[in-house]
């Protein structure tokens, strides 16, 4: 390989990663908060995922799917009392919302066996 085809292989390497980046630059918004949340809980790292995510909330306090994808970084960590919390304000925020009521139920089937089988409920933070 010459010098300058690896000079040019190494620039482009960098500016692949510049732009992967790019859309994480505006940490000041909630949008760009919700997807690297999304990108990091698909790699398994729930607890920088519920950071984000709680970053998004702060942004927005608002937003139900914020509310939903903190909800399920919390059960995934298993912080189940959180979750289930972040659950029912995700619900209240968007009540028609069928991507979060499904989460909902499933956690809430979870979560009762969860509690019947230990015969407590999880400790929230």
């Amino acid at each position: 390989m010459t010098r300058s085809n690896a000079s040019l292989l190494l620039l482009s390497g960098v500016l692949v990663s510049a732009i992967g980046c790019a859309g994480y630059s505006r940490t000041d918004k909630a949008a760009s908060q919700l997807a690297f949340g999304t990108e990091v809980a698909r790699k398994g790292l729930w607890r920088e995922a519920s950071f984000r995510f709680e970053q998004a909330i702060a942004r927005e306090p608002n937003n139900a799917r914020a509310h939903n994808n903190l909800a399920v970084a919390l059960e995934a960590s298993g912080e189940y009392a959180r979750a289930l919390g972040e659950y029912k304000r995700a619900l209240e925020l968007d009540p028609k919302d069928t991507y979060i009521r499904r989460n909902y139920a499933r956690f809430a089937e979870f979560y009762t066996s969860y509690t019947r089988t230990t015969g407590k409920a999880a400790s929230g933070s």
